[in-house]
């Protein structure tokens, strides 16, 4: 079983979208245990602008994994990335590789348009 750490803070709706992705993309079963860095300063100093920080039991942390390609290659690194799922993830969201971009959008003059 793959165990990992989640720094996390309550109401992190980051931290939402990277355990959605793992759940989807992990190839294995996995126990999260989520860390509520609010309650140390030290913590607190760490990865309060870098949450949600994902760690593996090495402690190889990952920022930004709520960016599917991101967390994507950090499972594939580790042998743990479902990569059917991967690609099915992929289709659904249209092939989209750019963090943030939202199928039907367009860019037009540096801007985003959507459908």
């Amino acid at each position: 079983m793959i165990r990992l750490r989640l720094y996390t803070t309550l109401g992190c709706h980051l931290c939402g979208q990277l355990e959605a992705l793992l759940a989807t993309l992990a190839a294995e079963a996995y126990h999260l245990e989520e860390v509520e860095i609010s309650e140390d300063d030290a913590l607190v100093e760490r990865f309060g602008m870098r949450i949600p920080v994902l760690a593996d039991e090495a402690g190889e942390e990952l920022d930004r994994g709520f960016e599917a390609p991101r967390l994507a290659d950090w499972l594939r690194e580790r042998g743990w990335l479902d990569e059917g799922a991967w690609q099915a993830l992929q289709r659904q969201l249209g092939g989209a590789a750019e963090p943030g971009s939202v199928k039907g959008a367009t860019r037009r003059g540096g801007r985003r348009y959507l459908g």
